[in-house]
């Protein structure tokens, strides 16, 4: 089995020339930096999150087997090289982007932290290993990431499975708050790919939902607000306007337990099924 590469969470090998294998490991990165904490059996819930949805969605996928509890063997495929981003609620770097003038939003939106938007929006980015960007259908079209009716298919695609996945997260006692998805072309279709987990969505408890405050996360916004209390996302982005590469501190052993233990709660009330 050859290595690929190491990204900010997954290992990848290829087995052979036509399927590759995705190593989940313990590692977590947030604001674009990965830390040397690991988060306890991290790896093997977003294995199985990726298995749980990557069955459950009726979109065609690049799964094929799980090959261990960390590991899973998917097709191999041309990525396209942006991340569909769905929202359905004003919270995140929406806020701030909508703050700033960078994004616009419908007339009569409640521009409270963490209302639910009129209707969920497509907001995609640039996908990088080192810093994200959001971009338009033109930005997509002038950087030809994709084709006018690839992107319309995708914007169409990830709204119907947010849709899907909202359900099952309501079901289950959750808001799903947003999504990130990836696709890549395997012939001529388009179909879904990379993963599916905590760390790729917002997942927030029903009975603890309120508007006008910081929500309790059952995904990687747990971190990201306890790095943002600290000042460190200010400080991660003032190095990189400095040229410098963000310096990622040891997070303490609770933080990570807590990460640990709300990843596994929602992998239960998700699936129905305990790790």
């Amino acid at each position: 089995m050859k290595f690929l590469r190491s990204g900010k969470v997954k290992d990848i090998y290829e087995v052979d020339d036509h399927s590759i294998l995705f190593h989940f490991t313990d590692r977590v990165s947030a604001f674009d930096v990965r830390f040397p904490t690991p988060i306890p059996r991290k790896g093997e819930i977003l294995c199985r999150f990726a298995e749980f949805w990557f069955n459950k969605l009726p979109v065609k996928n690049h799964y094929l087997r799980t090959e261990a509890k960390d590991k899973i063997i998917v097709k191999k495929m041309q990525m396209i090289p942006i991340e569909c981003v769905v929202r359905g609620y004003f919270y995140g770097s929406l806020v701030q982007r909508w703050k700033d003038g960078q994004v616009t939003i419908p007339d009569g939106t409640d521009t409270r932290i963490a209302a639910k938007l009129l209707k969920p929006i497509f907001d995609p980015t640039t996908k990088s290993e080192t810093h994200d960007i959001s971009i338009t259908k033109e930005d997509v079209l002038r950087m030809n990431l994709a084709s006018a009716d690839e992107y319309a298919w995708l914007e169409k695609t990830s709204l119907e499975i947010y849709q899907q996945m909202s359900k099952t997260a309501n079901d289950a006692g959750f808001i799903l708050a947003d999504v990130k998805l990836e696709f890549g072309r395997l012939g001529s279709e388009i179909v879904l790919g990379d993963s599916i987990g905590p760390d790729e969505y917002r997942m927030w408890p029903k009975e603890s939902y309120a508007i006008g405050k910081i929500q309790e996360s059952y995904d990687k916004q747990l971190l990201r607000d306890w790095l943002a209390a600290r000042g460190l996302q200010q400080k991660f982005e003032d190095e990189r306007n400095q040229g410098k590469e963000p310096i990622a501190p040891q997070l303490p052993q609770d933080l990570c337990n807590e990460m640990s233990s709300r990843y596994l709660a929602s992998y239960a009330r998700i699936t129905g099924t305990r790790l």
